[in-house]
């Protein structure tokens, strides 16, 4: 199913999404390191900081979007509902902890540019992670996870990564609505299962400054594995069945 974005005749939107909680050390060093000359905007959403956080991104110029409730996927909500009052042309998501690497964003973007694609997941599997940016917890998390989703769907994901890029079109008919852990990889079960055109390509991945909110605990460790398990078994065998579409919305 094609959803690709249309360039001809006009520059493309293209915005950032930025989930961020007490990020005030590390967003300073992400944002000088990210390319802003085709970007129409970076949305931060402040997801129940304590620390400077939203102070920081406005000083920077970024767009702060509050989020009081802390919760990855209730951010993610956060930020489009946001930009759904003038939606981008396509849209990136990163964390705010400089894990992922925004020098590799060309690599997400322009195969949607193109139209060759519609959703492009960085893949830390297929790329370059620092010593100790990824657990073992996370690394088997993730093996797991992808092995259950690649067997149920037919798809072939190496990764679960929050870097990733999408045409607005595509992710509006996703219908998103996990708020929490299990944001991922909805996207990824619901873009696989709705016929999106998919592709991963290999990105770095660096030991993030501070502490994660949920490989950095047991408690969020536990949490995060309960509920990727859950979401993949809620669209395999509780919900209707997402239909691929046979056509352009």
């Amino acid at each position: 199913m094609s959803q690709g974005v249309s360039l001809h005749g006009a520059s493309p939107k293209i915005d950032v999404l930025i989930p961020a909680r007490n990020e005030e050390e590390a967003l300073p060093i992400l944002l000088k390191e990210m390319d802003r000359s085709y970007l129409r905007q970076i949305v931060v959403v402040d997801n129940g900081s304590t620390d400077r956080t939203a102070a920081v991104a406005v000083e920077l110029g970024c767009v702060v979007v509050p989020c009081p409730k802390p919760g990855y996927g209730g951010a993610c909500l956060a930020g489009m509902a946001h930009l759904a009052q003038n939606p981008p042309d396509l849209l990136v998501f990163l964390d705010g902890d400089r894990s992922d690497d925004p020098s590799q964003m060309r690599r997400l973007i322009d195969p949607i540019l193109a139209d060759e694609q519609d959703f492009v997941l960085g893949s830390r599997a297929l790329g370059q992670a620092e010593k100790g940016s990824l657990t073992i917890t996370q690394r088997f998390g993730n093996a797991l996870a992808t092995t259950l989703m690649n067997f149920f769907w037919k798809s072939s994901y190496t990764d679960l990564g929050p870097f990733r890029a999408i045409s607005w079109s595509a992710l509006s008919q996703l219908a998103m609505q996990d708020p929490n852990f299990g944001w991922t990889i909805e996207m990824q079960i619901k873009a696989t299962a709705m016929g999106l055109r998919v592709i991963e390509e290999p990105v770095p991945y660096r030991n993030r400054i501070g502490t994660s909110k949920i490989s950095g605990t047991l408690n969020g460790v536990v949490k995060a594995g309960y509920k990727i398990l859950f979401t993949i078994f809620k669209y395999r065998f509780l919900q209707r069945p997402i239909v691929k579409s046979k056509g352009k919305p």
